[in-house]
C-alpha cells in the first residue's frame, strides 16, 4: 500500500467537517471534481468506503470516522512540522554555538543576549569560553558557529572576519601603590605583574607592548581569567594589564586604580563566522544583533 496522502487527508475532514463536496472545494480552493477525486482515491487505496453522500450533507461511515480522527493529528504535526522549518529558516528558532573569551562574556555577552532574547526568544545560544585561536580553530572545522576574537588573527580559508568593537586597555595597580598619572613600559617592567596566560592573545598583546620599549618583564603569576586577575591586583597581588569593563570595574573601583597607558594600547575585537551563504537563520539572527553592538 502507497503512503497517504496529506492533502487527500485534508480534503477529507473539510467534507467531513463543511459537510458538503462543494463547500470542502471552496475552502480548499480546489475543483470539486479533485474533492472527488480524493475521496475516491483514498477508499480505494484503504479499500473501505469512508462517506455516505446524503440529499443534504455528507457523512463519515465508522471507517471515515476512524480516519478522520488520526488525519487530524496527521495534519496538526504536519503543519507544525512546515512551521518550525520555517521559523529555523527565517531565523526564529534554533540553537548557535558561540566562542569568546571571559571577558567578552562577562562584559558584553550579557547584553547582546538580552536583546536576541527580547527580539528572537526562540534562539538559544550556546556560549564556549575560548581564546581566539582555539575560536577560529572551531569554527574551522565547524564545531562552532560565530566567534567573538582578538586580532589580528592568521587568515583562515573560508571564514569571514568583520571588525565588531575596541577595548581600551589599562594599567590596574593596587590602590596603596604611587602610581604615575600614565603608566609606561618602564615604571610597569619593575613592578610584580600579573599577566594572562601565554598561550592568549592578551598575552602575546601585552608582550608586545613591553617589547616596544625595549621591556622584557616576567610575571609574578600567569591567569586565563579576567576577573581572578582583577581580585589580585585589588589585593595588592601585582598589576596587570587589561582591557576596561565597565561592570567588572565598578565592583573594584574602590580598591583599584586603572590608569592609562603610555603609549595607549586597545584591544580589537572582530567577528567571526563562516560565509554568508552557509549560514542558517538562527545565526543569521545572532550576527545581526551583534551588528547592533559594533562600534564605529
Amino acid at each position: 500500500m502507497r503512503h497517504l496522502n496529506l492533502d487527500q487527508l485534508r480534503t477529507l475532514v473539510s467534507i467531513v467537517d463543511l459537510g458538503t463536496f462543494s463547500a470542502a472545494a471552496r475552502a480548499l480552493h480546489l475543483a470539486q471534481p479533485t474533492v472527488s477525486l480524493h475521496v475516491s482515491e483514498l477508499e480505494a487505496r484503504l479499500g473501505a468506503r469512508l462517506v455516505i453522500r446524503g440529499s443534504r450533507r455528507v457523512s463519515p461511515t465508522a471507517a471515515g470516522a476512524a480516519l478522520v480522527d488520526r488525519a487530524r493529528a496527521l495534519l496538526r504535526d504536519a503543519d507544525d512540522a512546515i512551521d518550525v522549518v520555517r521559523r529555523q529558516a527565517e531565523g526564529r528558532v534554533g540553537r548557535v554555538r558561540v566562542g569568546t573569551s571571559t571577558g567578552v562574556v562577562v562584559d558584553l555577552l550579557p547584553q547582546v543576549l538580552e536583546a536576541l532574547e527580547a527580539q528572537h526568544p526562540g534562539i538559544d545560544v550556546e556560549v564556549s569560553i575560548l581564546g581566539s585561536r582555539d575560536a577560529m580553530t572551531r569554527l574551522a572545522t565547524g564545531t562552532l558557529d560565530i566567534g567573538l576574537v582578538a586580532m589580528p588573527q592568521p587568515p583562515v580559508r573560508d571564514l569571514v572576519v568583520t571588525r565588531w568593537r575596541n577595548q581600551p586597555m589599562r594599567a590596574f595597580v593596587p590602590l596603596k601603590w604611587k602610581a604615575p598619572k600614565r603608566a609606561t613600559a618602564a615604571w610597569l617592567a619593575t613592578r610584580p605583574l600579573i599577566f594572562n596566560d601565554a598561550t592568549t592573545h592578551m598575552y602575546s598583546l601585552t608582550m608586545e607592548w613591553f617589547a616596544a620599549a625595549g621591556e622584557a618583564p616576567r610575571a609574578r603569576i600567569e591567569l586565563n581569567y579576567d576577573a581572578a586577575m582583577r581580585s589580585l591586583v585589588a589585593a595588592g597581588y601585582g598589576a596587570a594589564i587589561l582591557p576596561i569593563q565597565q561592570s567588572a570595574d565598578a565592583e573594584i573601583a574602590d580598591r583599584v586604580q586603572m590608569v592609562p597607558l603610555s603609549p595607549p594600547l586597545t584591544r580589537r575585537l572582530s567577528i567571526a563566522h563562516r560565509p554568508r551563504d552557509s549560514l542558517d537563520g538562527a545565526t543569521e539572527s545572532v550576527l545581526q544583533i551583534l551588528r547592533t553592538f559594533a562600534q564605529p
